[in-house]
C-alpha cells in the first residue's frame, strides 16, 4: 500500500517540482546546474543517476544538525547546508534508521563512530545478507561488504551501514531473483572507482533483481549497495527533483567544489 501510494505522490510532486524548479533557481546559484544528475533510462524503467566525483565535489554525510536535532529530511538538509559554502548539487537518504531518526548500522560522521556497525541477523532489507557500508574520504570512496569491512578496516571519514549489497564483486546479491515481484523505489549507491561515486533512484517501482542489473550492467559499477526503499528521496535541483515530503534518518550531500 505505502509503495503504491508513494508511487502515485511521486508522479503529482515531480510535476510540482518541475513547476517549482525556475523559483528555485532563483535562489540558487548558476554553479548548481552543473549538478551532475540525469535522467536514464534502462530496461524499461525510469531513474535519476547522480555521478559525484571527488575531484569536482565534496561529498559529505550528515544525521544531526547542531542542536543535536535529526534533519529528518533531504529538503531540510539542503536548505541548511546550502547557506553557507555554496549549494547542495545533491542530497539522498543515507540507508535505514529507527523511529527516532538514528542509523540502524554503523554510522561514522567527521572521523568520529557514533553507531557501531550492526551485525546481527533479523527480518527485513538490512539484514538480507550479505549487506554493506558505503564509506569515504576527502579523495576517496567504497562500497564493501560488511564483514570485509569490519576485517579490513579501510580508512573511513564518513560510513553509513545498510543492506543488502546489489552487487558484489561484479556479482548480483545471490538471493535475488530475475524479476522478483516486489516492485518499489529503490535508492542506493555504487562505486565506479576510487574517486567516482553513483547514486541512483528509481522513478517508479523496480525489483531488486532490476536495480542491481543497473548499477552493474548500465552504471559500470562492480560494488553496490541498497540505501532504502519506498520513503527515498532526492533533492537534485538540477534535474528537477527538490524532494522534501519523506522523512530520512542519515543523509548524503554533495556540494561542488570551489574553483
Amino acid at each position: 500500500m505505502l509503495a503504491r501510494a508513494r508511487s502515485a505522490f511521486l508522479a503529482h510532486t515531480r510535476r510540482w517540482s518541475r513547476l517549482a524548479l525556475a523559483t528555485v533557481s532563483l535562489t540558487i546559484p548558476v554553479a548548481a546546474a552543473a549538478a551532475p544528475c540525469k535522467e536514464l533510462a534502462f530496461a524499461g524503467h525510469s531513474y535519476i543517476v547522480c555521478t559525484i566525483d571527488l575531484r569536482t565535489s565534496t561529498l559529505r554525510l550528515h544525521w544531526k544538525d547542531g542542536s543535536g536535532t535529526p534533519y529528518g529530511n533531504v529538503g531540510t538538509l539542503a536548505r541548511a547546508m546550502g547557506r553557507t559554502g555554496g549549494p547542495v548539487i545533491m542530497a539522498v537518504n543515507a540507508g535505514m534508521y529507527h523511529a527516532d531518526g538514528s542509523p540502524v548500522g554503523l554510522y561514522i560522521e567527521g572521523g568520529q563512530q557514533f553507531k557501531k556497525a550492526n551485525t546481527a541477523g533479523g527480518p527485513g532489507n538490512f539484514h538480507m545478507k550479505p549487506n554493506g557500508v558505503f564509506y569515504f574520504t576527502a579523495d576517496e570512496v567504497g562500497v564493501m561488504e560488511t564483514g570485509r569491512f569490519l576485517k579490513t578496516k579501510p580508512r573511513a571519514d564518513f560510513a553509513t551501514q545498510s543492506g543488502p549489497m546489489l552487487v558484489v564483486d561484479g556479482k548480483i546479491h545471490p538471493r535475488f531473483s530475475l524479476n522478483g515481484p516486489s516492485l518499489k523505489i529503490r535508492n542506493g549507491v555504487g562505486v565506479r572507482d576510487a574517486q567516482t561515486a553513483i547514486f541512483a533512484i528509481s522513478n517508479e517501482g523496480v525489483s531488486f533483481g532490476d536495480f542491481a542489473r543497473l548499477f552493474r550492467d548500465a552504471l559500470k559499477c562492480p560494488n553496490a549497495l541498497f540505501l532504502d526503499g519506498s520513503i527515498s528521496s532526492l533533492w537534485a535541483p538540477s534535474a528537477g527533483r527538490t524532494d522534501e515530503f519523506w522523512p530520512a534518518g542519515p543523509i548524503l550531500s554533495a556540494k561542488a567544489r570551489p574553483k
